[in-house]
Formats: structure tokens, sequence, C-alpha cells
């Protein structure tokens, strides 16, 4: 009994420590999105080359932080001459802004999960954002609607043509 007693002690430790400080799954984790086009489509995408890391304590919300970014050059929309044009300076300019980032200032619970309140930096422009989002084993998973016009993000370049809000879905595994 002692020693079945010390194991399920060592697990429980083991997960609480595991989920305090993790890096993020690059090969797991993915940021995916939606966007009208001409008002009768929607392009769907992803962003993949996220990194960072996260520090979870579910019964300490307030030493939980997400300091995490995302590859902008993975756009990835299934159609490479869109994607190339997605990475110019007429949208992300990914070679002046790499990365699109999104660092917390609080976590807390919610009725339905939990809310990572922050700042989402992309374009060179950072916005305090608030993500809902579950915990479940070690994967995350919101979501969160954004004006790409807060982001500067195509606003010059006549784009009438697409939409101006962007729904975005954020898986990220933790290791």
């Amino acid at each position: 009994m002692k020693s079945i007693l010390s194991a399920l002690i060592f697990l429980v430790a083991t997960f609480s420590v595991s989920l305090s400080a993790q890096q993020i799954d690059l090969a797991n984790s993915i940021v995916n999105f939606s966007i009208g086009n001409m008002k009768v489509n929607t392009v769907k995408g992803t962003f993949t080359g996220m990194k960072g890391e996260g520090h979870v304590q579910k019964d300490k919300l307030s030493s939980t932080s997400f300091n995490v970014c995302v590859d902008a050059s993975t756009v990835n929309t299934g159609l490479e001459k869109r994607d190339h044009h997605l990475k110019t300076v007429d949208f992300f300019n990914v070679e002046k802004f790499p990365t699109i980032c999104f660092v917390s200032t609080q976590v807390v619970k919610t009725d339905a999960g939990y809310m990572a309140k922050g700042d989402l930096t992309m374009h060179g422009v950072s916005r305090p954002v608030e993500i809902p989002f579950t915990l479940e084993n070690n994967t995350l998973t919101g979501s969160i609607s954004v004006s790409r016009y807060d982001y500067e993000v195509g606003k010059d370049t006549g784009t009438f043509m697409v939409s101006k809000d962007v729904d975005i879905e954020i898986i990220c595994v933790l290791k």
C-alpha cells in the first residue's frame, strides 16, 4: 500500500512539475486561421514553427504564463502563389516582422476553462487581447477573432476582397 501511495505521489508531482515550465512541442503545435475572401469564400490556412514556453499551474494561476511566437513565414493556405503574396510587404512582411507573438499578463479561470490576457504582436503592432482556452492533458486549445486592420496587415494594399476579421485557433502542445 505504501509503494502504491508513493508511486501516485510521484506521478502527481511529475505531472505538476512537467506542466509548470514546459517548452512548446514544435511538431504538434499549430495555429489555424480562416478569413473571408470576396464575401463568398473562406480561405483557411495555418502557421507552424511555434516556439516559446508555457508555465501552467492550475492550482496557482497567478504563476501561469505564456510567451509564444509563431514563424510568420510558415503561412500556408494551400496555394503557393497566395502564400508568397501573404509573406510580402502587402501583408505580413515576414522579412521585417518574422514572428507573431503572444505574451500573457494574466491567466484566469472561467466557467468554460481559462482566459489568457496579454499582448498579441503582429506586423510590429502590439494590442491587448483575451484568448479563451481549454487545457486537456498537455494541450491548450484557444480561439480568438482579430481585425487584421488593427495590426496593419494588408490595410494599405487595397485588399477590399479580403475580410477585415480573421478567426484564429491555437493548438499549443507542451512538452
